[in-house]
C-alpha cells in the first residue's frame, strides 16, 4: 500500500473533507491521527473506518497553538514522529459580505482557516527540518486562487493569506526535503455548505465535487516519491466556471 508506515496527521478530520482523506490514507496503509473541535463527531469518524491499523483521534482547536503543540506531542509520543501534515479545518460565515462582515467573523476565519496552518506547521516543521523529509499539504479554496463574491471577502482573504504561507514554505524548505502543497478545490458538498447565504440544493449538491474527490487528490500528492513535488493542484466540479 501506498502509504504504509507513514504517520499523518489530519485537522478538520471530524466531517466532511477531512474524514474523507483520513478514509483514503487510512485505506493505503498509513497510521492516521484525526483532530478537531468536536469529539463525538471524531470518534464516529474512527468507528466508521476499517484498515489495518485503527485510526485515532485527539480532540483540538488549531486556532490555539497551546493545543496544537498539545496535539503535536501527543502524536509524537504516541507513534513517533508525523511524516504528512494535512491542514484541511476550515470555516465560513453566512454574512459574508463586506458590509455585513462582522470583526468577530473576521477574525474566527483568519484565527482558523489562516492562523490554525501557521500553528501545526510550526508545530511539526522542527522534526522534519532534522529528518530532511515531510510532506504539508493544505486543503485551500479556489476562493484563494481567485477572490469570490460567493466565498466571502473574510474567506477569500484568509485562504490568499494560507496559499501566500505555502508557497513560501516551499521556497524556503525545498533543500530541507519538505514539500509544501496546496490543494484548491472549487466547490464541494460538505457541511460547510450550510454557511451560505441561499440554502443549496440537493441537485446542486449532486452535481458539484464530493469529499472523496478531494481526498483522491490529497492521496495522489502523498503517494508520489519525495523527489516529485506539486506545488499547487486545482480540481473544480466540471460544471464550475474557471478560465
Amino acid at each position: 500500500m501506498q502509504l504504509t508506515g507513514k504517520v499523518a496527521l489530519i485537522t478538520g478530520g471530524g466531517t466532511g473533507i477531512g474524514a474523507a482523506i483520513a478514509r483514503s490514507y487510512a485505506a493505503a496503509g498509513a497510521q492516521v491521527v484525526i483532530t478537531g473541535r468536536r469529539e463525538a463527531k471524531l470518534q464516529e469518524v474512527c468507528a466508521a473506518i476499517s484498515g489495518t491499523l485503527p485510526v485515532r483521534y485527539y480532540a483540538a482547536d488549531v486556532g490555539e497553538l497551546s493545543q496544537v503543540n498539545d496535539l503535536v506531542a501527543w502524536t509524537n509520543q504516541t507513534f513517533g514522529q508525523i511524516d504528512i501534515l494535512v491542514n484541511n479545518a476550515g470555516t465560513n460565515v453566512v454574512e459574508r459580505r463586506m458590509h455585513q462582515l462582522k470583526p468577530t467573523a473576521w477574525e474566527q476565519m483568519m484565527r482558523i482557516n489562516a492562523s490554525g496552518v501557521f500553528n501545526t506547521i510550526h508545530a511539526v516543521l522542527p522534526q522534519m527540518r532534522e529528518r530532511h523529509d515531510g510532506l504539508l499539504i493544505t486543503v485551500s479554496s479556489l476562493a484563494g486562487v481567485r477572490a469570490s463574491v460567493l466565498a466571502g471577502a473574510g474567506y477569500s482573504a484568509s485562504k490568499h493569506a494560507v496559499n501566500a504561507l505555502m508557497k513560501v514554505i516551499a521556497l524556503e524548505e525545498k533543500d530541507n526535503g519538505i514539500r509544501s502543497t496546496i490543494i484548491a478545490p472549487g466547490e464541494v458538498n460538505t457541511p460547510i455548505l450550510d454557511e451560505r447565504p441561499i440554502p443549496v440544493s440537493d441537485e446542486h449538491k449532486a452535481r458539484i465535487l464530493q469529499p472523496e474527490d478531494v481526498a483522491l487528490a490529497a492521496l495522489f500528492v502523498a503517494s508520489l516519491p519525495a523527489r516529485a513535488h506539486v506545488p499547487e493542484l486545482l480540481i473544480k466540479p466540471t460544471t464550475q466556471e474557471f478560465s
